[in-house]
């Protein structure tokens, strides 16, 4: 299939670029700064991905640039604390753009690479969602994970927590990180769900729409 141009291709891209630039980008000032430019692309492009109200866009964006100001403050001041509110800033923005591009793609139309595409960002944003809100319960109650003490100071904790996001969603399990209070195992098993349901929801979804749109 030929990669479409549209707003939630060129998303996905961003997320898949993200994901694989990450361990490369977290060690040195120079390396996080770039690190920092692309979340924050990834931020804005995903307020912008797809069609939503004009209330609905504003919240989006105002969002995104709460979370790329409080990164950028975080990032050069050096602070935990701040840093911690820019992670709920992403997580409510990743959230929003989440719920904007679910309704984009089962929105009834034809079936375009623009909207499969946004199927796929879709599933990447939502385990980006959670790896926020486990660093978040990580900070706030630390040895929540493990096995290893989770140390944000140092690089390539964080990509840890997405990794383990990733691998929650798909029920794969690994087991190399490891929810270890009952606060992280109840919020784990609710991703697990969140994963299961977008999938079933999803293809069933589009499934149902692409005999109508089939082309002979």
């Amino acid at each position: 299939m030929v990669i479409g141009q549209g707003p939630c291709t060129y998303l996905l891209l961003l997320l898949l670029g993200l994901i694989l630039l990450f361990p490369f980008l977290e060690e040195g000032i120079f390396a996080r700064t770039l690190l920092g430019i692309l979340f924050s692309i990834v931020l804005l492009v995903g307020a912008f991905a797809t069609r939503q109200t004009r209330r609905g866009f504003i919240l989006k964006l105002g969002l995104a640039l709460l979370g790329v100001g409080l990164q950028w403050v975080a990032l050069w001041a050096q602070s935990i604390a701040i840093l911690d509110l820019a992670g709920i800033s992403y997580a409510a923005s990743l959230a929003v753009s989440f719920s904007g591009v679910l309704r984009y793609i089962l929105k009834r139309g034809p079936i375009t690479a623009d909207k499969l595409h946004g199927a796929l960002a879709g599933y990447i944003m939502l385990a980006f969602v959670w790896s926020f809100v486990y660093a978040l319960v990580e900070i706030s109650s630390a040895g929540s994970f493990g096995p290893e003490l989770l140390d944000f100071g140092q690089p390539g904790t964080f990509f840890k927590l997405i990794y383990f996001s990733l691998t929650t969603l798909t029920t794969t399990g690994y087991g190399d990180v490891l929810p270890l209070t009952n606060h992280a195992r109840s919020l784990v098993m609710v991703e697990e769900f969140s994963g299961v349901f977008y999938v079933g929801v999803v293809i069933a979804r589009l499934a149902g729409l692409y005999p109508s749109n089939q082309v002979k």
